[in-house]
């Protein structure tokens, strides 16, 4: 990232505090303003860390193209879900109709 680049996130971030600010003067010390307050400052914790990073240069081989994965449109394979939970309904075991 470029100093103007870093100076746009700098300005991004006091742009979000002002605006979590009002937010704040209208809901209060609700539990999901905390949660901007909090998200906020993790916010400037990590751009301060990215001041001082290296970034990751990608190592690209001329000539290379990535590969291209195709994803069917079909409906997938219902028995390949059978005996499998469903993620966050709590394990449910049973007729799935």
């Amino acid at each position: 990232m470029t100093t103007t680049e870093f100076a746009t996130l700098r300005r991004s971030i006091e742009q979000l505090r002002q605006s979590v600010a009002v937010v704040r003067s209208a809901f209060g010390d609700a539990p999901e303003v905390r949660r901007l307050v909090n998200d906020l400052e993790r916010l400037e914790i990590d751009a301060a860390e990215l001041l001082s990073a290296e970034p990751v240069r990608q190592v690209r081989t001329p000539g290379r193209v990535p590969e291209h994965v195709v994803v069917p449109d079909t409906p997938l394979d219902e028995a390949m879900f059978s005996d499998a939970d469903d993620e966050g309904l709590g394990g449910y075991h049973g007729d799935r109709s």
